[in-house]
C-alpha cells in the first residue's frame, strides 16, 4: 500500500518548518551568547539599529559581529551537509564524506601555500578555491570512465573513491611539508586554518549563490537520486541519465566543498554525521532529505561555533575542534546502528 501523497507533503511541511524555526532560534541564540551576554529584551532595539545602519550601542555592535559570524557558519554547514548528501548518493554509501575525494586537501594545499608566503586574505581564499578546483579536475580526468554510468552497482565508484584517497594522501604530504618548514610567526594561523576556524570570516555573497544553485540542482535531481539509490543497475533502463547525474553530483558537491573550505577552513564531520542523522530521522527520500539536511547542517555548525567561542570565553576554540569532538562519538554511534 503506497503512502498518501497528501500525508507525505504534510509531513514534509511540518519537518521543514520545524527545522527552519529551530535555525532562526539558533541564530538569535548565537547573537545573544558570548563573553558579554545580550539580554533577549535588547535584541529588537539592536536589530532596529542595524536595520538603520546606526550601530551605536554595545548590544548592536556585538550583535552585528555575532550575526555575521553565525550566518557564515550557517552557509558553510549547509554547504558541507548538502555536499555530503550528494556524495553519499554518488558513491552509494551512507558513510561517505565530502572530504573523502580529497577536494578539501587540495584547498588546504593552496591556502597553506598562500599563508606560508604571508599573502593577503583574498589571495588565501583564491588559492584555497583554486586548489580545490584543481584536485576536482584531476580527479575527474583520472576517474572520468567511472562517472559515465553503466558499471556495476557495487563496483562502479571504486576507481573514483580510490583515486580520491590517493590524491588526498599526496596533498596531505605537501601540507605536512609546508607545516614543517613554516616559521613560528605563521604556524599558528596555518594550523587554525587546517582545523577550521570562523573567527574573522566575512559574510560574502558567493557562498550563498553557490549554495542556492546547488540546492536547486539537487532538488531537481532528487527523484533520479532516489531511483539510482534503489535500482542502480536498472536506472538507465528506467530513463535516468546515470552518467550525466553522476557527473553533476560530482562537480556540484566538489564546488560546495570548495566554497565551504574557502570560507571557514577544513571543518570535518559535518558532511558525514548530519546527512546520516537526517536519513535516520526523515527517511531516505531525497526530496525531503536534501532540504532537511541543508537546514540541519547549517544549524549544527552555527551552534557548534557558538559553543566554540563561549565554552572557554573570552578565549575561542576553532570550530573544527568542536565538530570533531562531537562528530567522532556520534559517528561511532551511527555506525553501530547501521551495523545492527
Amino acid at each position: 500500500m503506497h503512502p498518501n501523497p497528501h500525508h507525505l507533503r504534510r509531513r514534509a511541511t511540518v519537518i521543514l518548518t520545524a527545522l527552519l524555526l529551530f535555525a532562526l532560534a539558533s541564530l538569535i541564540f548565537a547573537g545573544m551568547t558570548g563573553s558579554v551576554h545580550i539580554p533577549l529584551a535588547d535584541i529588537p532595539a539592536a536589530l532596529g539599529e542595524l536595520a538603520r545602519g546606526q550601530a551605536q550601542t554595545l548590544a548592536a555592535t556585538l550583535l552585528d559581529l555575532r550575526l555575521s559570524r553565525a550566518m557564515t557558519a550557517f552557509v558553510t554547514g549547509a554547504a558541507l551537509s548538502l555536499a555530503g548528501v550528494m556524495m553519499q548518493a554518488l558513491l552509494r554509501n551512507p558513510l561517505a564524506d565530502p572530504y573523502v575525494l580529497g577536494i578539501s586537501a587540495g584547498a588546504s594545499v593552496g591556502a597553506l601555500a598562500a599563508l606560508l608566503f604571508a599573502c593577503a586574505i583574498w589571495v588565501v581564499d583564491s588559492a584555497a578555491f583554486a586548489g580545490a578546483v584543481t584536485v576536482s579536475m584531476m580527479l575527474y580526468l583520472l576517474a572520468r570512465r567511472d562517472l559515465r554510468g553503466g558499471t556495476a552497482a557495487e563496483g562502479g565508484t571504486a576507481l573514483l573513491l580510490l583515486t580520491g584517497v590517493i590524491l588526498s594522501s599526496a596533498c596531505m604530504a605537501l601540507v605536512t611539508l609546508m607545516l614543517s618548514i613554516a616559521p613560528e610567526s605563521r604556524l599558528r594561523s596555518m594550523v587554525f586554518w587546517m582545523i577550521g576556524d570562523l573567527a574573522g570570516a566575512p559574510v560574502r555573497a558567493l557562498p550563498w549563490l553557490v549554495l542556492g544553485g546547488a540546492l536547486l540542482f539537487a532538488l531537481r535531481s532528487a527523484r533520479s537520486m532516489n531511483v539510482m539509490a534503489l535500482h542502480a543497475e536498472a536506472a538507465a533502463t528506467l530513463g535516468i541519465r546515470v552518467g550525466a547525474l553522476r557527473k553533476g553530483l560530482f562537480f556540484v558537491s566538489g564546488l560546495l566543498t570548495a566554497s565551504a573550505v574557502t570560507s571557514a577552513g577544513s571543518i570535518g564531520f559535518v558532511g558525514l554525521i548530519v546527512p546520516h542523522a537526517c536519513r535516520f530521522a526523515v527517511g531516505p527520500d531525497h526530496r525531503l532529505l536534501i532540504p532537511a539536511a541543508t537546514l540541519a547542517g547549517g544549524t549544527y555548525l552555527m551552534l557548534a561555533d557558538t559553543l566554540a567561542r563561549t565554552i572557554i570565553a573570552p578565549q575561542q576554540l576553532p570550530v573544527g575542534v568542536v565538530t570533531a569532538l562531537i562528530g567522532a562519538p556520534v559517528f561511532l554511534y551511527q555506525l553501530h546502528r547501521l551495523r545492527k
